[in-house]
């Protein structure tokens, strides 16, 4: 089997650990390795890409480029390799076509993977896949030592009786859903009615939340307030074109620092969940 380096750009909660994944520059001790990839994931990590191909090419002869921005996601899965272990994707692509979502560009539309073992679901759209797909995946689930976590996503628009009671038979940790736009707070109480059992406001009742595109900071906080009342916790994220990567002043800077951590959000309403 080939040693391979696997070599990122940035850090993010998905990078693997172990002694063959690094970030950034060779450093000074380095393993022998039949190859390097560079893996980059987001669009404007490119140029940086670009450059540490030419870094770690001094000390290895075979150093290829890829990842989501660079080839998109269209091969098979590899548990381990570029993210972490635990972290799994049993599809790829997804059927909508979201203006800001990068998925359709990078994936293509919907495919399903042959089903690797791991608590963390990645799928850009899970619930968009088949229930026969669905359910194979619940039987992975009740097998890992840890409760499931969807942190790729659930639409929350998919989220029906049916679905609801599918998640119900497992263990579950947390999920996210998302609210990108006022449109989607709506369906958002809906998907929220049917996880009644999941417990609101804690950590296992997420919600990503798209701030920066075409609104105001007071839009955008309307938003996150809206989404905490219906009872998920969000988590902001500042919105990023494929084109070219924003450098958002500090105001907005300082906005998604504090609804993209819990503490800080509990504490900004005077909440205390105690073990959570």
């Amino acid at each position: 089997m080939k040693q391979i380096i696997r070599v990122f750009p940035r850090k993010t909660a998905m990078t693997p650990t172990d002694e063959l994944a690094f970030v950034g520059d060779p450093p000074l001790w380095r393993p022998e390795a039949d190859e390097v990839h560079v893996s980059v994931t987001f669009t404007w990590d490119k140029e940086e890409g670009d450059r540490l191909v030419d870094a770690w090419s001094n000390y290895y002869p075979v150093v290829k480029l890829g990842g989501p921005a660079i080839t998109g996601s269209n091969g098979d899965f590899t548990p381990g390799r570029y993210v972490k272990p635990g972290v799994t994707f049993t599809s790829r692509g997804c059927p909508n076509h979201c203006p800001w979502c990068l998925v359709p560009l990078h994936e293509g539309p919907l495919r399903l993977l042959d089903i690797a073992p791991g608590h963390i679901i990645q799928d850009n759209n899970f619930l968009a896949t088949p229930q026969a797909h669905r359910l194979a995946v619940y039987e992975m689930l009740r097998e890992q030592p840890r409760a499931a976590v969807f942190s790729g996503g659930l639409e929350s628009s998919l989220v029906t009786d049916e679905i609801a009671g599918e998640l119900q038979s497992i263990r579950i940790h947390s999920v996210f859903l998302a609210a990108d736009t006022d449109a989607a707070l709506g369906p958002l109480q809906a998907a929220i009615d049917r996880l009644s059992f999941l417990r609101l406001r804690s950590n296992k009742m997420r919600c990503y939340v798209m701030i920066g595109r075409g609104e105001t900071i007071e839009q955008a906080e309307q938003r996150l307030e809206a989404v905490w009342e219906i009872g998920c916790l969000p988590f902001s994220q500042l919105y990023q074109p494929p084109e070219h990567y924003i450098k958002y002043p500090r105001e907005w800077r300082d906005l998604n620092r504090k609804w993209s951590r819990p503490a800080a959000i509990r504490a900004a309403h005077k909440v205390n969940l105690g073990g959570d």
